[in-house]
């Protein structure tokens, strides 16, 4: 024959009382209990040795991430009305003149300008027109 033995907890409240204290709280709308995260404080010396050393910066991790490159020719504007009556044929005029560079937009931030060439029977663009990485992130702003 077994014999068990059973335990019984008390709550008197004081362990509630000491987890608020620390960040603790409880949902009531999913009844879920969660704490806030904490993280130590990095200093001049806990940086781990992945980090690159300052003023050095590493773009090998980024190198593989897929972006996507489009030229745009212009824009126009046009109401719905004249967009459902577009047929084989029609011409859409554009904001821009003939012979104006394109845009080079990369994820549709503009990064540089060129012009239309023709390589091994392609289109191709020769850049004309590189923006610079600070105007870029101006751009962002």
């Amino acid at each position: 024959m077994s014999e068990q033995t059973g335990t019984t907890e008390v709550n008197d409240g004081a362990e509630e009382q000491g987890a608020e204290a620390q960040g603790a709280a409880v949902d009531a709308a999913a009844g879920e209990d969660y704490e806030r995260a904490s993280f130590d404080e990095l200093g001049d010396g806990q940086a781990g040795a992945a980090a690159p050393v300052a003023g050095e910066t590493s773009l090998d991790v980024i190198l593989d991430i897929p972006v996507t490159l489009s030229m745009e020719i212009g824009r126009s504007r046009i109401s719905i009305e004249n967009l459902l009556q577009l047929a084989k044929g029609s011409v859409v005029e554009l904001d821009r003149m003939a012979g104006e560079p394109l845009d080079v937009l990369v994820n549709g931030t503009l990064v540089a300008r060129g012009e239309v060439v023709v390589v091994n029977d392609k289109f191709g663009v020769r850049l004309s027109d590189v923006i610079s990485p600070a105007d870029r992130v101006k751009t962002l702003k």
